[in-house]
């Protein structure tokens, strides 16, 4: 029996295994990397692409009262000035005059030293969040653009067309998964917090009398669907906003989080933002956005109910609630233990040696039609086990000498590396029942 070491991975490990295993590498690494930005290798990009294609399916696919877009990273400028970003979207800087570090205002705790160098430190002074670029030719003021902060401003600005072609009368929901930037002062703990990031994000217009009804729904349905990636309940909570945390225009807002290594950390935030965002933005450009009830002859702003969760932290969350080291007669197996359909690899099919290799990548192929496969015949037996447990690939399937003649193959389990023999022809089936479960 295997003693299991339950405790989460530290910072360390999961940078060092992300590495190791083609999850997540430094941005421009042979340049000496560049801060606050990542790159996702071969198994982070599946990663990333179980997560997003989970939240699409849930939110999207799966419901009629939602539907997607995908906008411009770059939005008119007056986009920014309607939502309040290029006014107020800001943190307070401090530095420090001796060692020259930077801080965040909320990271120095009321401390008057460096916590560094004790230098002395300079008054915090206000640093806009937002990366500026320019459109066109000259490198002047009025070509000023802004790379998104965040992706639920064009979804707004787009409302009317979106429901208009899409004939959603509220309550409904527009959806999106994009790229955003911020150029936070401090990017820390690995991936978590980054100046570049992948936001999913969906706004739920609605008559006002029904936003506290939805704005409940909603935040029991995202802490669901967490719990559906396969992230244990006890590492996951929701904090309700206390009155002086909200932004002036919330009527309320729940964050879900996730147990970090470095504390309790947002992964996700359900706010009743009230009708600010369509109110604001028919303010500066001057059209009209309200919508009009033929039912009821009332014409009236929608409110909006938005879920806004981050793909690199719900991706960092999985790695770091997955991660277990086991002694097995003193060695130690490192196991990444992801629900099969979050899975980068879901089956891995090994030949027993180099002879039997064309009729493993027989089987793998067919594999490949119906699950993520990898063939690996690198290394003994073992060492590929510990190779794709170290990756999370829940099923090992080997071919061996027998299975000419029971035409059969093992399948090894990950979590509990229980052996089952099942014949060639049953394998997709008996692996479809075990992602049932």
């Amino acid at each position: 029996m295997a003693k299991v070491n339950q405790v989460s991975g530290t910072m360390e490990k999961m940078v060092s295994l992300c590495k190791r295993r083609g999850f997540i590498f430094q941005s421009s690494e042979i340049y000496g990397g560049i801060n606050g930005f990542w790159d996702f290798g071969p198994m982070g990009v599946e990663l990333k692409r179980r997560v997003k294609e989970s939240w699409w399916q849930r939110m999207v696919r799966d419901r009629d009262d939602v539907v997607g877009i995908d906008t411009s990273i770059i939005a008119h400028p007056q986009t920014w000035v309607a939502s309040g970003h290029v006014e107020s979207f800001s943190d307070p800087m401090i530095d420090c005059k001796k060692c020259k570090r930077r801080f965040r205002e909320d990271e120095l705790a009321g401390a008057v030293k460096c916590p560094e160098c004790s230098g002395e430190l300079t008054a915090a002074r206000q640093f806009n969040l937002m990366f500026h670029t320019f459109v066109g030719a000259n490198a002047d003021s009025a070509s000023t653009a802004y790379l998104r902060p965040e992706t639920c401003q064009s979804i707004f600005t787009q409302f009317k067309n979106v429901q208009t072609i899409s004939r959603k009368r509220p309550p409904f929901g527009i959806a999106q998964i994009g790229k955003a930037f911020r150029n936070e002062i401090t990017p820390r703990n690995f991936i978590f917090r980054s100046r570049e990031f992948e936001q999913m994000e969906m706004e739920y217009f609605c008559h006002a009398n029904d936003a506290a009804t939805q704005y409940d729904y909603w935040v029991s349905e995202r802490f669901a669907w967490f719990e559906s990636l396969g992230i244990k309940k006890e590492n996951l909570r929701l904090r309700p906003h206390a009155e002086n945390e909200l932004a002036h225009y919330a009527k309320g807002c729940t964050d879900v989080e996730f147990q970090m290594p470095f504390g309790w950390s947002e992964m996700e935030g359900i706010a009743n933002r009230s009708d600010y965002d369509l109110s604001q933005h028919a303010k500066v450009s001057g059209k009209d956005l309200s919508y009009y009830d033929d039912a009821t002859k009332e014409r009236y702003l929608p409110h909006v109910i938005e879920t806004s969760v981050g793909v690199d932290r719900t991706c960092l969350a999985i790695l770091v609630d997955a991660y277990r080291e086991e002694d097995i007669k003193g060695e130690k197996r490192v196991v990444l233990g992801f629900a099969p359909h979050i899975a980068p690899v879901q089956v891995a099919v090994f030949p027993l040696s180099g002879k039997l290799s064309e009729k493993a990548i027989k089987l793998h192929h067919g594999l490949k039609k119906r699950f993520a496969s990898e063939f690996d015949d690198a290394g003994s037996i073992g060492k590929r086990y510990r190779r794709q447990d170290e990756i999370g690939t829940p099923f090992c399937v080997t071919y061996d000498f027998a299975s000419d003649e029971d035409h059969s193959v093992t399948i090894r389990h990950r979590d509990s590396m229980q052996q089952d023999r099942v014949a060639i022809d049953q394998v997709e089936k008996y692996l479809s029942d075990q992602f049932k479960r």
